[in-house]
């Protein structure tokens, strides 16, 4: 749905927007020609080849023929398709497909390239091949890229800022670090023996020492405590003696940096 928005083809319920200074609503000509669009589905011809798909597309921007042949060159060559520009898409695997609905969204040499779940239904390597692709992109064509995702490592790879959005609700801004940060230096993640997690995790919430505690369910359905804390002098010898002192056993601890799919359970924990 941003994506629809940013591109002009949704208008919104309720807020403003501007792509490269444009109004969404008011400038949607401008804000047409000052952008490429990948959808997330398949946008391309499984019978046509790679190049005569470009090509297609570049006549509907009606640009003269030398021209045309250069760029459709050109960002073949971009996303690594120079070698397969005359194999019909149909034979192209997932990965190549990705790549080529990016090359059409570079046709024109757009300011802001939007991407719609750029890597979704691809095998880990190829996601990985398709984000060097895009940060190639974004380095040699001195492009913005505005990309919606669901997985956060991707977002951590790719992206300079990050937003958090939930049912249109703006969760959370800022750079990775400047996200992970919130969540303090070290995050620990623990049980107690009898499942006593909310009586424990409420006297660690009363400790001067603890930055943010809550409970979350991991992928396998079990429930943690996670804690961050305040400094970097705590350590996990210090919570199991302050655990037993409180009169609970703790029977699983880990410690370890905040990712940002912690990030994304926190902030989700919050509005729940």
């Amino acid at each position: 749905t941003s994506i629809l928005m940013l591109s002009s083809l949704l208008n919104p319920t309720s807020g403003t927007a501007k792509i490269c200074g444009y109004d969404i609503v008011k400038n949607k000509k401008d804000v047409r020609s000052s952008i490429g669009l990948v959808f997330e589905e398949q946008a391309v011809d499984i019978y046509l080849t790679g190049r005569q798909n470009l090509d297609f597309t570049a006549r509907m921007y009606n640009l003269p023929k030398k021209e045309r042949i250069e760029r459709v060159s050109r960002v073949l060559e971009a996303v690594g398709l120079s070698e397969w520009a005359d194999t019909r898409v149909k034979d192209y695997s997932g990965g190549m497909l990705r790549r080529l609905e990016i090359a059409r969204g570079m046709l024109t040499y757009p300011r802001v390239l939007l991407l719609d779940e750029p890597t979704i239904g691809v095998d880990v390597q190829t996601r990985r091949y398709l984000w060097d692709y895009l940060k190639k992109v974004n380095k040699e064509y001195c492009m913005t890229i505005f990309l919606s995702t669901s997985y956060m490592d991707e977002a951590d790879y790719l992206c300079d800022r990050i937003a958090i959005m939930h049912k249109g609700r703006l969760l959370s801004v800022g750079t990775p670090d400047e996200l992970k940060y919130e969540l303090g230096e070290n995050l620990i993640f623990l049980k107690v023996y009898n499942g006593l997690l909310d009586e424990f995790s409420k006297i660690l919430f009363k400790e001067p020492w603890v930055d943010k505690v809550d409970i979350f369910e991991d992928e396998t359905g079990d429930n943690w405590i996670r804690l961050s804390v305040k400094g970097s002098n705590i350590r996990i010898p210090d919570i199991i003696k302050f655990a037993k002192g409180k009169g609970f056993s703790i029977s699983s601890i880990r410690m370890q940096r905040p990712s940002l799919n912690d990030v994304l359970l926190y902030q989700l924990n919050k509005i729940e």
